[in-house]
């Protein structure tokens, strides 16, 4: 799967959290809204900032289009993690595990990164 690929699949299914989602789907995916948010934060910092009165990359600056990115992005951004974590035979609610500090984000990485089940599982 390439990068367009797997963007039109993650925003196909927007807010869809049944079903499995590939490595190289997920893993396409953050490469893409990575991108995405380095390029709002540039047009953010070197536009939108002077406009509203700050100095460009003011760190007091408020920053519309990447806060609005954020927002419409954060349902298709925890649907696809769900999914991965489905491919890999786990609950969506391990999730969660990013609201520990340092260690559950870590943990939660690492079942991010694991291989799919191969074949069918709970998940489909």
């Amino acid at each position: 799967m390439d990068m367009i690929t797997a963007v039109k699949t993650v925003l196909g299914k927007y807010a869809t959290f049944s079903g499995r989602a590939a490595r190289s789907e997920y893993w396409w995916w953050i490469l893409a809204t990575i991108i995405l948010y380095a390029v709002l934060g540039i047009i953010d910092g070197a536009l939108i900032a002077p406009m509203m009165g700050f100095e460009s990359f003011a760190p007091e600056s408020a920053q519309p289009l990447s806060m609005i990115a954020s927002l419409g992005l954060l349902l298709p951004n925890l649907a696809v993690a769900a999914r991965r974590l489905h491919d890999t035979d786990r609950s969506g609610w391990w999730l969660l595990l990013s609201l520990i500090p340092i260690i559950g984000t870590l943990v939660l990485l690492y079942f991010l990164v694991l291989r799919g089940t191969e074949g069918s599982n709970r998940f489909g």
